[in-house]
């Protein structure tokens, strides 16, 4: 018996899925309520193991604040224009925002107002990261 793998375009899916509800802060299960699910078919989303249908898409995207689009971007097969930046960049930005560093650490940045702490700061990762 051959074991069905998920399509790389459900997995991208389900994982903006995941980082989108992870950096609006709504649980699993919050959102498992608004769209008429359990919390196990929304970790399933989130996987790829499941399809999410384009009405179901539809809602997750109302109540995650997100066009529907904003799902696909940078997924598999895109179309790269030569404007925008290198396709893959949105996947170390996502799995960055998937961890629960990346998204602590997100959410107290945008909470600096003044400009050159920011940048500061920015320098100051980079140190350390060097």
């Amino acid at each position: 018996m051959v074991k069905k793998t998920p399509h790389p375009i459900d997995i991208h899916v389900g994982s903006r899925i995941r980082l989108q509800r992870a950096f609006r802060g709504i649980s699993q299960t919050e959102l498992a309520e608004g769209i008429g699910v359990t919390f196990q078919q929304v970790q399933k989303y989130e996987k790829g193991t499941n399809r999410v249908s384009p009405s179901r898409l539809q809602a997750i995207a109302g109540i995650l604040r997100a066009p529907p689009a904003y799902f696909f971007d940078e997924g598999p097969g895109a179309s790269r224009d030569p404007q925008q930046p290198e396709t893959g960049s949105g996947e170390v930005v996502a799995e960055f925002l998937s961890s629960t560093e990346g998204l602590a650490l997100n959410r107290a940045f945008v909470k600096i107002h003044d400009a050159a702490i920011r940048r500061r700061f920015v320098d100051l990762v980079k140190q350390l990261a060097d």
